[in-house]
């Protein structure tokens, strides 16, 4: 089951892990030799391959006594063919697949950008340990979230330096002068006015969208432009310039050189691959970084001693035995990694099979609603087990790589009688939201009234709830001049 869950992105360092901790199983290097391919009458549950049943066979055998039979465990034609190779079978693989390096982004954090910059500043000893102590501070967008008094207690236990919030702020002013502008704020107000009072050549709307956001926010926040245009007598046009002023600006200035951990899970590696030939779907796993597996030979050759000598001592059948142990381990693994594939796979088909009209186009309306249960019943396997598949997988397709959780929506009734994907109502929402006049957006009721005109029945309540999940604003904060 952890298995399952692990997504192929991880999947290379979940067989490192397996490969250090356990010597039977080593990564094989004979990647030219035939693979057993695995096919439906070939199944793990139908036929196992001739090594597994001699190690089944030797399970019953191995004692720790004078009779050990070794012959279940080694064979003498034995010429270290990786006979515990996994590799994706033949009906999962994709012909054109390659060995792929998971893309690793080298570059230095922001905060380390920060820092490099403290040692240019005009500061002493004390105020340098100080400015990288708040730099330590900052969150990913660049915010000072911690309150100042809070972060006196931290200088005086981790740093042992007695400040106060004066020469904090001192110090945080110094620091709000570093690249990019705008890191060092405590809010998005502060955020903003620091760009704006940096920028190169002010004009006099400059000027008039730092006394709105000095005095007037709150109004600019919720969009109360004929208040604005009363407070500083001027026409809509004068006051779209002002605005563009500060919607250019960038309320996450740290965004732009975070390179950190949750940046690079941007990077996403796809665990299916979704072809279209002649309009024929066909998904296969992606084996990406995945080294294929086998029983190591060195622990063959242990057992080839074991069975040649003609005196077994004690401490020779603690080690048959320790072998046996990690030999077991390294078949289950390798047996995992397989039902790992077979159940992704059955899952996807599942998936494919219920969502085929819209894997062909591309086209959200035609999505069908599904629930885990649809799948479980389909593939016999527990729902919990589907869910561990859908979560933190993801399909390439031709129109995008698209997480396995997107295809799973609720069923919504027409007036027809017909049941739907809320998916499809979303879809039409956010078109019809898309070709509004921004100037006199489109109310949530009067949203409900497009959707039932159309046949959907849906209360306002719901339209509301798919809109903030579409993160759309309300219709007030979609409004522009």
């Amino acid at each position: 089951m952890k298995l399952l869950q692990v997504p192929t992105a991880q999947l290379e360092q979940r067989i490192k892990e397996e490969l250090e901790a356990n010597p039977a199983l080593e990564e094989s290097e004979d990647t030219d030799d035939e693979v057993p391919q695995l096919t439906e009458e070939t199944a793990p549950e139908a036929e196992t391959s001739e090594t597994e049943t001699e190690i089944e066979a030797a399970e019953e055998e191995l004692k720790v006594d004078d009779d050990v039979d070794m012959s279940e465990y080694y064979d003498e034609d034995d010429e270290g063919v990786a006979d515990y190779k996994t590799k994706d079978p033949s009906e999962f693989a994709d012909p054109d697949d390659e060995k792929k390096t998971v893309p690793v982004t080298v570059a230095s954090t922001f905060h380390e950008y920060l820092e490099s910059q403290v040692g240019m500043m005009d500061l002493d000893e004390r105020q340098q340990q100080i400015a990288l102590h708040l730099i330590g501070s900052l969150d990913d967008d660049g915010y000072l979230r911690r309150e100042l008094d809070a972060i006196v207690d931290d200088l005086v236990f981790r740093q042992n330096i007695s400040t106060n919030e004066k020469e904090l702020l001192e110090v945080l002013e110094q620091i709000q002068k570093l690249d990019p502008p705008g890191i060092g704020a405590r809010t998005l107000e502060e955020c903003l006015l620091l760009q704006l009072k940096r920028k190169e050549d002010p004009t006099i709307f400059t000027e008039i969208a730092i006394q709105i956001l000095e005095k007037y926010f709150d109004q600019f926040a919720k969009k109360h432009y004929d208040k604005l245009q009363h407070l500083f007598d001027m026409d809509s046009v004068k006051l779209k310039r002002v605005l563009d002023e500060i919607t250019k600006l960038n309320p996450k200035p740290g965004s732009l050189y975070s390179t950190n951990e949750a940046g690079m899970r941007l990077t996403i590696i796809p665990d299916f691959i979704l072809t279209n030939t002649n309009g024929e779907l066909v998904v296969s796993l992606n084996s990406a970084n995945a080294p294929e597996l086998r029983i190591s030979n060195h622990f063959k050759e242990m057992i080839s001693t074991y069975k040649n000598s003609k005196e077994k001592t004690k401490s020779q059948k603690d080690a048959i035995l320790f072998i046996k142990q990690k030999i077991d381990s390294a078949k289950w693994f390798i047996d995992a990694i397989q039902s790992r594939y077979h159940t992704m796979m059955m899952v996807m088909n599942t998936i494919l099979d219920l969502q085929h009209e819209y894997l062909a186009t591309g086209d959200e309306t035609q999505m069908r609603p599904m629930i885990l249960k649809d799948i479980a019943e389909r593939t016999g396997l527990d729902i919990s087990t589907v869910s561990r598949v859908a979560n933190s997988k993801y399909v390439q397709t031709e129109f995008g790589t698209i997480p396995l959780k997107f295809f799973f929506s609720e069923a919504m009734s027409t007036d027809s009688g017909e049941e739907v994907s809320s998916r499809e109502v979303k879809k039409i929402l956010s078109d019809v939201i898309a070709v509004e006049s921004k100037k006199k957006p489109i109310s949530d009721l009067n949203l409900t009234k497009i959707l039932n005109e159309r046949g959907y029945n849906i209360a306002r309540r719901t339209v509301a709830k798919y809109r903030e999940q579409l993160n759309i604003p309300v219709a007030r904060l979609r409004k522009e001049l």
